[in-house]
């Protein structure tokens, strides 16, 4: 009897029980990997959305928030000064602090902040010549005399304040810029609290201060000293 052998047929791409060809590629488990970076990049995207929302909405409310109470000392981060004058900014910082100290929510004030190069002048020093000239008595004043930054500034001034017994202060800048001082002053243990010397900020000047202290919650606070720390988008 003669037998007949089938010859062997390639399979289709439609039989069951068949193994993928060599080189064949699956694009469906492509397809739902996409989906799925596409959904995590979205809830990314929002989150990171309502976080920067968040703060912006913190920043404003402290930039017009004066929560000055009777303290050890009130110090007033530095600003730009003009050949040892204290500029504008500066200037209306102390303006604030001085009304402060006459009504008696501190005996002493710390002014803050180092010199640019070529500068004749610390900020630190056109600051307390200001205040000198104003009717606050050099007794009640004490200098910061090297920060280049509210970082260093606030840290030296801590240090400052704990070496003679004192350890609560009331922060004088501007606005804009309370919620990240506070912030350092808590990361710094300083029992402190913000008074604004004005409220008035651009949006401009409130997205970017927005931005640093959304990434120094996250970094932490001291990891920013390198950031540009003076915002302020008026006249110096």
């Amino acid at each position: 009897m003669t037998s007949t052998v089938e010859p062997d047929v390639p399979a289709g791409p439609g039989d069951d029980g068949d193994e993928p060809r060599p080189g064949r590629r699956r694009r469906r488990p492509v397809l739902r990997v996409s989906w799925f970076a596409i959904r995590v990049g979205v809830a990314l995207a929002f989150c990171a959305l309502v976080y920067l929302s968040v703060t912006f909405v913190q920043v404003w409310d402290a930039s017009r928030s004066d929560e000055a109470r009777t303290a050890d000392a009130i110090v007033v981060l530095g600003a730009a000064q003009y050949d040892c004058a204290p500029s504008p900014v500066l200037e209306q910082r102390l303006d604030h602090a001085k009304d402060l100290y006459d009504a008696g929510v501190a005996p002493r004030i710390v002014v803050t902040g180092g010199k640019q190069a070529g500068d004749r002048c610390t900020e630190s020093k056109a600051s307390a010549d200001y205040l000198i000239a104003a009717g606050v008595p050099d007794a009640d004043l004490l200098r910061e005399v090297k920060g280049r930054n509210s970082w260093e500034s606030l840290a030296a001034s801590t240090t400052i304040l704990r070496d003679d017994g004192y350890r609560s202060a009331v922060l004088v800048t501007d606005g804009y810029h309370a919620l990240r001082v506070e912030a350092i002053a808590d990361e710094l243990g300083l029992d402190a609290v913000v008074s604004p010397a004005s409220g008035d900020a651009s949006t401009q000047a409130l997205l970017k201060e927005t931005g640093v202290v959304a990434v120094g919650r996250i970094i932490g606070f001291r990891r920013l000293v390198n950031l540009d720390d003076h915002l302020v988008t008026t006249s110096t």
